[in-house]
């Protein structure tokens, strides 16, 4: 079956909120919506304090290349433009909303129906991507819109749909693809159409063999799109890793899949596009996954962007009386939650609740050279060796050794048993080789 080539672990799945219908998280009183809410250059505010808005107005306008357009999530008034705090204790520029009701703007779709037809041609569907603020849903919040604008010099053969899920816990794409497949399929066509490919390949894990069936007998109403059951082995769902085991073809070092004539979006992002496209929608809620062992019901909660973290928490019940950690995102990538009162964004994935227990980590002893790290990482680097070299401040040294090629997935530090904290330090050396690199530009 299908796979990466080079390492991967196998952690408990987890998927406790497999079988949990999404259900739409009732509005809050109060929101804060971060002005910024992607990679790249901030946006700038159009509205200011006082104003009043409609959801899907635009706050915040897009004025540099790699940047996306915020949207109102909510009807009400703006009472403040201020620095609010985000889930990982960053503060950050925000509107402040009491909201009023769920006036929505002119021009959009909320009805139920499916829009089939696709009326836009590639540039339009580009334009509206952009316009709609449309950020890849995977994680990283890259504009969608750049990822379409293909050089002259590079030629797309092939759109990647990344639907694995891997991570542990996380289960809010194996309910879009159950709930919402027609939609994925049709935003998918629009993709193809903005990009000019005729070949679509959905990758899913075998652990999600009714979305495997589901989108597979759906699929065969749209040509050139195949879905692909993949081997379940972390990271499966990595940009590279799925590639390779997609294609065949392997990203070089350094460089992007269009190098290999592959541009690759998470199936949240068709979700996002198909709303964007045919419905004039912007992104402005997302699919989160309410879950952890000791957690009273897992749920998969269709949320606003903006709504407080402790609203969440209490719609669910409250948090459980052994809870350690909060972790947004899967336990091999995600991040701690240090805020219970930030606000969700748009790529925010999961609330994950660790017990007291499971949070701590392994004591650290000496390395047993036993050489788990390298065998377990999917980019075949040597985890030990890139700690080492962190450790001792040899930053060129560690760049020498690609440590800039780490996906950041937490194999390493997943097989380790000496507990080594082997991630921690490579993503410092990250940070440190990011700044050499830009000092020499400068020279």
């Amino acid at each position: 079956m299908n796979t990466f080539r080079l390492g991967g672990v196998h952690p408990e799945e987890n998927k406790l909120a497999s079988k949990s219908n999404i259900e739409k998280l009732p509005l809050p009183d109060k929101a804060v919506v971060f002005v910024s809410q992607h990679l790249g250059a901030p946006s700038v505010p159009v509205v200011q304090k006082g104003d009043k808005v409609k959801v899907g107005q635009l706050l915040a306008k897009a004025e540099a290349f790699i940047c996306a357009n915020t949207h109102s999530p909510y009807s009400g008034t703006i009472t403040k433009i201020d620095l609010a705090t985000d889930f990982n204790g960053y503060k950050k520029p925000a509107f402040y909303i009491d909201v009023e009701g769920d006036e929505w703007e002119e021009g959009i779709d909320t009805s139920d129906s499916i829009v089939r037809e696709i009326t836009l041609d590639s540039k339009q569907i580009v334009e509206r991507i952009k316009d709609r603020g449309v950020v890849g849903l995977g994680g990283a919040a890259f504009p969608t819109h750049v990822k379409y604008m293909i050089p002259q010099d590079k030629k797309a053969e092939y759109l990647i749909i990344n639907a694995v899920e891997c991570e542990p816990y996380l289960t809010s794409d194996n309910r879009v693809l159950l709930e919402k497949a027609e939609e994925v399929l049709i935003g998918i066509e629009v993709m193809k159409r903005a990009l000019g490919v005729a070949c679509a390949l959905i990758g899913i894990e075998n652990n999600k063999p009714e979305a495997i069936s589901h989108m597979s007998e759906l699929a065969k109403n749209y040509k050139g799109t195949k879905v692909v059951a993949l081997k379940t082995k972390y990271p499966q769902g990595a940009e590279k890793q799925l590639i390779y085991a997609l294609t065949g073809r392997e990203v070089p070092s350094g460089k992007l899949p269009i190098e290999v004539g592959c541009v690759v979006n998470n199936v949240g992002t068709a979700l996002a596009i198909y709303y964007a496209v045919q419905k004039n929608m912007p992104l402005i809620d997302n699919i989160l996954t309410f879950t952890g062992k000791s957690v009273k019901r897992n749920r998969n909660l269709q949320v606003r962007v903006g709504t407080p973290l402790q609203y969440i928490i209490d719609y669910c019940g409250g948090l459980p009386e052994d809870t350690g950690k909060l972790v947004n995102g899967g336990p091999m990538m995600g991040k701690a939650i240090v805020d219970l009162n930030a606000p969700t964004v748009k790529t925010t994935s999961s609330i994950l609740v660790i017990s007291q227990k499971e949070s701590m980590r392994k004591e650290e002893t000496n390395c047993l050279r036993c050489g788990k790290c390298v065998s377990a990482c999917p980019m075949g680097l040597e985890p030990i060796l890139l700690f080492n070299l962190a450790k001792q401040d040899r930053w060129e040294e560690a760049e020498k050794e690609c440590a800039m090629d780490c996906i950041e997935c937490g194999c390493c530090l997943f097989s380790c048993p000496a507990g080594k904290p082997l991630l921690d330090l490579i993503r410092v050396a990250k940070n440190k080789i990011g700044v050499i690199r830009r000092l020499r530009s400068q020279r």
